[in-house]
């Protein structure tokens, strides 16, 4: 384990302990408790290790915990199965083959099929979000894609920073919550640490207050299917149901589609 994903572990765990009830739910709490949550103490007991090593663990310099002491100390914390495998992932590594970049004759591949699934909007995304490639209804439903910048062309900048985002998209903070959580689960899944994708979190954790607030939760979740409301461009509104697949032969590679469920799926241009 790099020194990098121990930071990241410790802080990971440090996170939801800090969140943690379990003592105020067992009727541990006491009244000159000064702060929320687990105490070290508490998960090092409860899983069954010394307080010294699990503070050490927290602080990066605990080295990698064995199966054994992970899935206690994930048990101490009671981590939900997606925040259990995160946990295990940013102790000992990916999941399948770290994301490779798509080639042109790849793209244009691929963009068949996003043309195929008219008039249902769908795009290709990055382990980072990046948008890769859309067809014409993701264009006029979703984000006028051509239209920025290729750098700007990623699903957290336009939901942080673009607020038409937060007049079109109904329920915002709640996507903007479930959006986060996913795209820090599949940044340690394919290991994309690239500089590009460190520039992009240090840039919304500067320019957008919500992102840090949310970034600092340290919380994961899988964002596979689901139901969202946009406002359309003529003021009228249509409920979408997406789903979200990865492709086999590009790991890291996702293909988002929206099928709609309420009022017109493509508007006319």
């Amino acid at each position: 384990m790099t020194g990098e994903n121990a930071d990241t572990l410790g802080t990971f765990l440090r996170a939801h302990r800090e969140r943690s009830t379990i003592a105020q739910d067992s009727g541990r709490a006491s009244s000159r408790r000064r702060t929320p949550g687990m105490r070290r103490s508490e998960v090092a007991v409860t899983a069954g290790i010394s307080v010294e090593w699990y503070s050490r663990l927290e602080q990066g310099r605990g080295g990698r915990p064995s199966i054994q002491v992970l899935e206690a100390i994930c048990e101490a914390l009671r981590l939900k199965p997606k925040e259990r495998e995160h946990a295990f992932l940013l102790a000992y590594g990916k999941v399948g083959a770290s994301h490779q970049e798509l080639s042109p004759d790849e793209r244009r591949k691929l963009r068949v099929v996003l043309d195929a699934l008219e008039p249902c909007p769908a795009y290709l995304k990055s382990p980072s979000w990046d948008i890769l490639e859309w067809n014409a209804a993701a264009a006029r439903v979703l984000t006028g894609y051509a239209s920025l910048p290729a750098a700007e062309r990623n699903v957290l900048r336009i939901l942080f920073t673009h607020p038409d985002s937060r007049r079109r998209i109904r329920d915002w903070p709640t996507e903007a919550k479930l959006a986060v959580a996913t795209f820090r689960s599949e940044l340690v899944r394919w290991e994309d640490r690239s500089p590009r994708v460190q520039a992009l979190i240090h840039d919304l954790r500067t320019t957008s207050p919500e992102f840090d607030e949310i970034w600092r939760r340290n919380e994961v979740g899988h964002l596979g299917e689901g139901k969202k409301t946009f406002l359309l461009p003529d003021g009228s509104e249509t409920t979408m149901q997406y789903a979200s697949f990865s492709i086999d032969a590009h790991p890291g590679t996702g293909l988002v589609v929206y099928t709609p469920t309420t009022g017109a799926a493509s508007p006319a241009p």
